[in-house]
């Protein structure tokens, strides 16, 4: 197994074991298999384990096998913040608490800000005196290292790195999505700062393995590699020195065994420019189903009425690579909880985003076609619950 460094010097596994899709049994997790993937994977060297607060039994089954199998200092546990969930300082506790009791522990390795979209999500829990919690976790030794995980849009993203001395960050990336969300710029801010980076959906989901057009298969095959279409996509990730784990949700022994295989052969510098060429093909192959010729530059932006143009585009040619109901959950993600509005109805027509298009995309009768495309009205209804929730104003009262 390939370590790469934490902030701290750490040595972590460039494989982490995503904990969210544990094997299933009639509907529960089939803790039996569970239990077997987990020993396998710590024997095959894997030490960084990420839950969340929110993956149903996850939290519990992790804790009970590493109790049983008496793993804990062989492991690293990350977990996350339900920030969504925080309204008072009192919650912090709260949520913490159990799952520290979930998780059999009295301690977590990394804890996240889970599932942050805008900075306005982090401001949210330092008005609830999330800073000085943190803080005084790190110091008792509860937290040993903080930091959040995003879906929002790059500027978001940056805002939020360098308004706290996070320890790591975990972010969407894969080749396909270089330059979406925190993207390339993103990784490369944090390399800059020295603060590690988790890559979380290194295969978007699958679909990356089992959603490729079968031009895209070919042309890695012709390349010669041998290289499953998985091996790709890990490969071009960990040739890039900011990365500092890739997650997996491994179900089965032969996933497990062939990502740890190329996490121990892969490594910065690795990766050949005929690699990248392959790599552009498929990326190309796959682009030929979209719906609009957006390539994400943001030569478009900024929208003088706040519209995301590029995400509007990135999710509505979702629809055609995937399926609709992905893409209308990374809409609400990206583009539908930001504090600020985003939507294709704030478009007064005003034409500017077309005279900098390089694609020459007749973009305000594009909006108009993704907005009815992503936003119907059970959606609609949707995202307005979310952002109520979310941006609710936060109390400040201390835990008694």
């Amino acid at each position: 197994m390939q370590y790469r460094k934490d902030k701290q010097g750490n040595d972590l596994s460039a494989l982490g074991f995503g904990c969210m899709r544990f094997p299933r049994k009639d509907g529960k997790i089939d803790l039996e298999e569970t239990e077997r993937e987990i020993l396998e994977a710590v024997d095959l060297g894997i030490n960084y384990f990420d839950t969340a607060y929110i993956y149903g039994g996850s939290e519990e089954a992790l804790g009970e096998i590493v109790e049983r199998n008496a793993l804990r200092d062989r492991i690293r546990i990350a977990t996350k913040l339900p920030q969504y969930l925080v309204t008072k300082n009192a919650s912090l506790d709260k949520y913490f608490s159990e799952q520290l009791k979930r998780l059999r522990t009295d301690r977590v390795d990394y804890y996240l800000m889970h599932h942050l979209t805008d900075p306005a999500m982090w401001e949210k829990l330092k008005s609830v005196g999330a800073l000085e919690w943190l803080a005084e976790k790190k110091r008792s030794g509860e937290i040993g290292a903080v930091g959040f995980s995003y879906h929002g849009d790059t500027d978001g993203f940056l805002k939020i790195l360098g308004d706290y001395d996070w320890d790591l960050c975990q972010i969407q990336y894969n080749y396909f999505d270089e330059h979406a969300q925190a993207g390339v710029e993103g990784l490369r801010e944090a390399g800059k700062k020295g603060i590690p980076a988790v890559i979380m959906e290194p295969l978007r989901g699958g679909k990356l393995v089992n959603m490729l057009p079968e031009e895209a298969v070919r042309v890695m095959e012709k390349s010669g590699r041998g290289w499953t279409p998985a091996e790709w996509s890990f490969r071009w990730l960990y040739d890039q020195p900011e990365v500092t784990v890739v997650l997996s949700g491994m179900n089965s022994a032969e996933m497990l065994r062939e990502n740890c295989r190329t996490a121990s052969d892969a490594g910065v510098g690795l990766f050949t420019e005929g690699d990248f060429a392959v790599i552009r093909e498929v990326t190309k192959r796959i682009r030929e189903r979209e719906k609009v010729g957006c390539t994400g530059c943001r030569y478009c932006m900024p929208c003088p009425k706040g519209v995301d143009i590029p995400g509007y585009f990135r999710c509505y040619n979702a629809m055609a690579i995937e399926d609709a109901a992905t893409a209308r959950k990374e809409f609400i993600q990206t583009v539908g909880l930001t504090k600020e509005p985003a939507f294709a109805s704030q478009c007064v027509g005003c034409g500017k985003c077309e005279k900098h298009c390089p694609q020459n995309i007749p973009i305000r009768e594009k909006l108009k076609e993704a907005d009815r495309a992503l936003r119907p009205f059970p959606y609609n209804a949707l995202i307005a619950l979310g952002r109520k929730k979310l941006f609710r104003q936060a109390k400040t009262g201390k835990a008694k």
